[in-house]
């Protein structure tokens, strides 16, 4: 894995950290999606996703990893 998917995935679990306090689940799912998609620049959300698609998303946080793949269309 290169440093730089490791740094993404790094920063998405941040963002996972953040949102996991939120006491709804399904709003801080899509809290995490939706803020992939404004601060993320395209590259970047599709190296994540590469990385969630290649099983290589043992590193990443299961809350993150929940919302890449319930909300992948509003991420991509």
């Amino acid at each position: 894995m290169t440093t730089h998917n490791t740094n993404l995935i790094r920063m998405a679990n941040q963002i996972g950290t953040f949102f996991e306090s939120m006491p709804d689940r399904e709003e801080a799912l899509q809290g995490i999606a939706t803020h992939l998609k404004k601060f993320w620049d395209p590259r970047m959300r599709q190296a994540f996703l590469a990385q969630v698609d290649d099983g290589n998303s043992l590193e990443i946080s299961p809350i993150v990893l929940a919302a890449a793949r319930e909300y992948r269309a509003l991420i991509a």
